[in-house]
């Protein structure tokens, strides 16, 4: 259940609700609630009740200040592996897994792993190019503006309006970076860390507004020459709230004085990087976006925009040779949910039997569904059968959250290469426990 640690401060996890008396929270603070989208917010008798989702971090509020923890307790220097790897970013050396979590949580490790990047640029020496400028001198050092010197000198001969490039660091690389330096010193709430953020953005340039930054982002283009800025640019999105590699902060979190990290996101790019490069090792791919997609066709103008089934990752197979012509579809489905103590949803088999009626033929009626398991690997086989027969096989997979992505990744690599090897070595029995894990 939520609790009060300090007059101050609420913790609240993943799902749970708490109320909050009405003259804690000001209307400002209810309008960043909904804004964010972290929590949902209704009335009730004795106040606001707070309903968190899939969403941890803190907001800081007028009057309060709101924790979200998450349900699963992933070590901060495991998070971090977690995090490069959904993103396709190198991995973080040994310093990284020194960071504490602190009192801001997960939020906390993108200022940390922001701060690295960017003191690793210094190290090396920050980009210097030319950038154009506008500047007025009395001696003719670049291109003569012709405009400006008939519209604003007024007759003075001694003041050259002039376009002319300068060799310096004020290039877009290092503009962001000095930005979200910047907003990161202000959204910390460990001082140690915020000192090292302000020291480390006063040796970068910084525009004046620091979200002006994203648009920097949005049309930035790498070159061997800028190539090394890729992991702090990176972080850089995440602190600025506009997207990042993997787009796992609320857009919303700057204007909202917080740093969010939705779980829900980190954990279905996980799965999806680990199904498509395990396929790849064997011969597959992830299916092209209109490829076999399952669709509601009517007739009615009041179900005209029902959108399509479609899992998290989608793999095809090619078919066995001599035996068919389309390729064969694998669904895997990601859940961020305690699929290793609790029963599968009545909701998800529903889910998880659509895909295999539409994607799978009888010969290979199966899916998967990818859980984390904070405590090892599980492994269990559900089979669906009616009155005519089996319906399909639902194969649960729960990876080690404790563990590095790529080793984790070893059931959801064994379960593949057993569909892509053959149809006769899926099995259709219940299996004993895997190595290092065991049936939940």
């Amino acid at each position: 259940m939520a609790r009060n640690d300090t007059p101050h401060e609420v913790t609240l996890e993943e799902h749970e609700s708490v109320t909050i008396p009405y003259t804690r929270l000001s209307r400002d603070d209810i309008d960043r609630l909904r804004a964010t989208k972290a929590v949902t917010v209704t009335e009730g008798r004795h106040g606001y009740v707070l309903k968190a989702r899939a969403t941890t971090g803190v907001l800081e509020l007028d009057r309060i200040r709101l924790v979200l923890q998450p349900k699963f307790p992933v070590e901060g220097k495991r998070l971090i592996d977690w995090l490069c790897y959904a993103g396709g970013l190198r991995e973080p050396d040994e310093s990284l897994r020194r960071w504490p979590l602190g009192r801001d949580g997960y939020a906390g490790l993108v200022p940390a792993a922001l701060l690295h990047e960017c003191l690793r640029l210094l190290r090396r020496g920050v980009r210097r190019d030319y950038v154009r400028r506008q500047r007025v001198d009395t001696a003719l050092r670049g291109r003569l503006d012709v405009e400006a010197q008939a519209t604003r000198c007024f007759g003075a001969v001694d003041r050259l309006h002039q376009r002319t490039f300068e060799y310096e660091d004020s290039g877009w690389e290092n503009l962001v970076c000095g930005a979200a330096l910047t907003v990161a010193a202000r959204r910390s709430a460990d001082a140690r860390l915020t000192r090292r953020l302000l020291d480390t953005a006063s040796r970068f340039p910084c525009p004046q507004r620091p979200l002006d930054a994203l648009p920097l982002l949005a049309r930035g283009q790498y070159t061997p020459l800028n190539h090394h800025y890729r992991a702090a640019h990176a972080w850089a999105r995440m602190v600025l709230g506009g997207g990042g590699v993997t787009d796992l902060l609320d857009p919303y979190g700057f204007r909202a004085n917080s740093l969010l990290l939705d779980l829900n996101v980190l954990w279905e790019r996980v799965v999806r990087r680990m199904a498509v490069d395990a396929a790849a090792g064997l011969g597959g791919r992830a299916a092209r976006p209109a490829e076999g997609t399952i669709r509601t066709v009517t007739d009615s103008a009041l179900d005209g925009s029902l959108r399509p089934f479609r899992p998290d990752v989608l793999l095809a197979f090619p078919p066995p040779a001599g035996v068919a012509t389309a390729p064969r579809f694998l669904a895997v489905d990601a859940k961020y949910k305690r699929y290793a103590t609790e029963e599968l949803s009545a909701a998800d088999r529903h889910q998880l039997l659509t895909y295999i009626a539409g994607y799978t033929d009888p010969e290979s009626a199966l899916a998967l569904v990818i859980h984390p398991s904070p405590d090892g690997p599980t492994r269990r086989v559900l089979r669906v059968e009616g009155p005519r027969g089996r319906l399909g096989i639902i194969e649960v997979l729960g990876l080690d959250t404790d563990a590095a992505p790529r080793d984790a990744a070893e059931p959801l690599r064994k379960a593949i290469a057993g569909f892509s090897g053959s149809l006769a070595s899926i099995r259709t029995t219940e299996p004993g426990p895997v190595a290092g894990g065991g049936d939940t």
